[in-house]
């Protein structure tokens, strides 16, 4: 029965949440929602600080940058999964010990070494706070009309803090060292650690059988490899490079045999079959089709308002602001639109809006067009945050109680391979449109044109040493071909929008929302603890 909860679980679900104030607990979970969206992108405008004192070498710096998600990432199914078993709050709140701790070590980092091991420590953190956030969120909100609301502003608090990041970066940048771009997380963390441990509610999911151990590492083994693969190759590596296949071969082969494992067990660490129910698989392609579609795009663009229209980093950051300020429009007056549309209209209609915020942008040219972007970026922030939360809560809302923390942590997953998958993917099309325009630039030899079609940036530098009329020719054959290749990979990205839209198709065409459950109804398999008094 999609999106609902059976009645032996509801009654101990309403009393999990009836303790404390549930929108009290809203705004803790938020705010630790909050620091790991932060330190996701804080360090972006702090590195070339780091590089100036820490002197890392180029794997150094790649490893400084890119530990945190990838650590993050390979370790979500682990923890959600462990939250199910040991309890989601004692995770979530070892997750912010570990987060402050580790926020200091980075921030008083003497070398790269030191840096990229506090880095990593903070993306084991942020493994343990996010499932942990959405599973209590889902425990704490029974009913599904409140837990819409839940999710909408916990998914217009990721927009805020996605795009805060840089900001506060740079603000801090300004005033003081690098370092303290982490040390701002320790006093929320502080004041976070007591607030936590007094207002939120304790619960476990199935206790039945031993933790598969065996199952998390393995988990956790091919996800790292499959997502430092695709980091790769959306950093440019050769395809056939071994250091980019060899993770890729090694995490499927890793993932392959986690599935394996987990249809044998009597009590798997992610119950499967949760992907033959049609709501929840087709929200999970979603996640992975919105993000792929939206991710290597944000980048590709970032880099077409510096490096074409000339904007400075904070002007860019102030162009994007309205794609934010969109997205939490969209996550606030989320649950109303689902409730009068459905998850199946919803989700299909944000896939629309965003492809059609795509092709809009695609009227983009050499020449700065403010009230073109400004549309784009307002159709694209609320169409990509209508997909990705009627995507999220039917995924949440339709898998069990007892597994919430490992359906969290799948939706986590999904949104991060997404993310690295469309950098890749995208960052692939972005090159194969721009280099063809550089083969054949008049009076610049061919060595240097093969050379400025790497990247926009090389071939801008190139141009500068050329100097003269040659340099001219190839900056402008570089923008024009630039501009030609961010016009294809919006098209290749609008495609993939309209192939989520037809996926859209498969989800509910109403919200569900469960019953009153009779009173008395035991829950023998949802253990709830709530540390509050009424």
């Amino acid at each position: 029965m999609s999106g609902t909860i059976t009645a032996a679980e509801a009654p101990r679900s309403r009393a999990a949440g009836a303790g404390a104030n549930r929108w009290v607990v809203l705004v803790v979970l938020c705010v630790s929602l909050l620091l790991v969206a932060l330190d996701a992108t804080v360090l972006h405008v702090a590195v070339p600080a780091v590089t100036e004192d820490l002197r890392p070498g180029a794997i150094e710096l790649l490893w400084i940058v890119d530990v945190y998600p990838l650590v993050c990432a390979s370790l979500l199914i682990l923890f959600g999964t462990l939250g199910d078993r040991v309890g989601r709050r004692r995770i979530l709140l070892l997750g912010y010990g570990l987060f402050g701790v580790a926020s200091g070590a980075a921030a008083l980092a003497h070398d790269a070494r030191t840096l990229i091991l506090a880095r990593a420590l903070l993306g084991v953190g942020g493994a343990m706070i996010m499932p942990a956030t959405l599973s209590i969120l889902r425990q704490v909100f029974p009913d599904r009309r409140e837990r819409a609301v839940a999710i909408g502003v916990w998914s217009a608090v990721a927009a805020v803090g996605a795009a805060v990041g840089p900001l506060l970066g740079g603000f801090l940048l300004e005033h003081f060292w690098w370092g303290s771009v982490f040390l701002v997380n320790i006093p929320l963390m502080l004041i976070s650690l007591p607030v936590g441990r007094l207002l939120l509610p304790e619960s476990r999911g199935d206790r039945d059988g031993p933790w598969d151990v065996a199952g998390a590492l393995l988990a956790a083994g091919g996800l790292f490899g499959a997502v430092l693969g695709v980091k790769r190759l959306g950093g440019g590596e050769p395809v056939d490079s071994a250091w980019t296949v060899a993770p890729l071969i090694v995490g499927a082969v890793l993932l392959v045999l986690f599935v394996r494992r987990q249809r044998r067990r009597t009590h798997p660490l992610v119950d499967l079959t949760m992907f033959r129910r049609p709501a929840f698989s087709t929200s999970v392609g979603c996640i992975v089709l919105a993000m792929l579609a939206l991710v290597g795009l944000e980048l590709i663009a970032a880099q077409y308002l510096q490096l074409v229209l000339g904007l400075s980093p904070l002007q860019t950051g102030l162009r994007l602001l309205p794609l934010t300020f969109a997205a939490m429009a969209a996550g606030l007056f989320g649950a109303r639109l689902l409730r009068r549309f459905g998850p199946r209209r919803m989700v299909c209609a944000g896939f629309l809006l965003t492809a059609a915020a795509v092709v809009t942008l695609t009227a983009m040219g050499a020449e700065d067009n403010a009230g073109l972007l400004l549309c784009g970026f307002l159709l694209l922030g609320f169409g990509l945050e209508m997909t990705l939360f009627g995507a999220y809560e039917s995924m949440l809302s339709e898998a069990p109680l007892a597994q919430a923390g490992g359906a969290a942590a799948i939706g986590e997953t999904s949104y991060q391979l997404g993310a690295g998958i469309g950098i890749a993917l995208l960052g692939s099309v972005m090159n194969a449109a721009y280099a063809p325009g550089l083969r054949t630039v008049p009076g610049v030899p061919a060595s240097a044109s093969v050379r400025a079609g790497h990247s926009l940036g090389e071939a801008y530098d190139l141009a500068a040493r050329l100097g003269g009329a040659r340099g001219l020719a190839l900056r402008e054959a570089a923008r024009d071909a630039f501009v030609h290749g961010l016009h294809v990979t919006l098209l290749v990205s609008g495609g993939l929008l309209l192939l989520g839209a037809a996926m859209a198709l498969r989800l509910p065409r109403v919200m569900q929302c469960e019953a009153p459950a009779a009173a008395g109804v035991p829950a023998p398999r949802e253990v709830a603890e709530d540390r509050v008094p009424a």
